[in-house]
């Protein structure tokens, strides 16, 4: 259900507090939308921002921003998209209202008419566009492998031959990964494990390396093009 609150037991490789292991509105509340996120909401958001024009995007293509979040990438790509062109999805609703709200100013979001889907099973196939990019920023990195597949075939079977995914990740060993997916969980892949994934959902992954300009918890980028 779309906003329900879990109250979880804190997996092995949470991040940060016990007060983490609150996901959904309550989650939201008690720490704010940023935080909630991750925090440095300036440098990652401008860092997304950057990424994504240096790997070619331009005003006139269509983004999909998966896990949007509040939009900590969105206030920056809304603004330089033509309108109507950024797409986002997230599960949170709280985190799409408070994003809309406190983030992006109202003539932007009436000049540019992003359009944001609430949903917790990637249903690509709801938005009204197709989009020529699409970028997970921190995603991958709170994903089972199940789920992280279920992104990666759904997300291919709304896209044209020309896509361009980038999905950013953890590198690491997968064994020690938590048993279900979590927001503030950290999840650990391999490039050749996303690579494998990757193949069986339609896609051809290359590991792009890891991101030398942010702090991200030691992230890594792989990009993933229709086969």
């Amino acid at each position: 259900m779309i906003g329900r609150v879990l109250r979880t037991r804190v997996f092995p490789r949470l991040v940060g507090r016990r007060r983490w292991a609150m996901e959904g509105n309550m989650g939201v509340r008690m720490v704010g939308h940023r935080a909630y996120i991750g925090g440095r909401w300036e440098e990652w958001g401008r860092v997304e921002f950057e990424f994504m024009v240096s790997r070619g995007l331009r005003p006139e293509h269509v983004l999909l921003d998966i896990a949007c979040g509040a939009l900590r990438a969105g206030v920056h790509f809304i603004p330089y998209l033509d309108a109507g062109n950024y797409l986002g999805i997230e599960k949170e609703r709280e985190l799409i209202r408070r994003g809309l709200a406190r983030e992006l100013p109202a003539d932007v979001r009436e000049q540019k008419r992003p359009e944001l889907l609430v949903s917790s099973s990637f249903e690509f196939e709801r938005l009204s566009k197709q989009a020529d990019y699409a970028l997970a920023w921190s995603l991958f990195t709170h994903l089972t492998p199940s789920d992280l597949e279920t992104c990666l075939r759904k997300l291919r079977a709304c896209v044209g031959p020309e896509h361009q995914f980038y999905a950013t990740f953890a590198p690491g060993e997968s064994e020690r990964n938590a048993a279900r997916s979590h927001a503030h969980a950290a999840f650990y892949y391999s490039p050749e494990e996303l690579g494998a994934m990757g193949e069986r959902a339609g896609w051809h992954g290359e590991y792009i390396g890891r991101l030398e300009n942010t702090r991200v918890m030691r992230q890594a980028m792989m990009q993933f093009t229709p086969r």
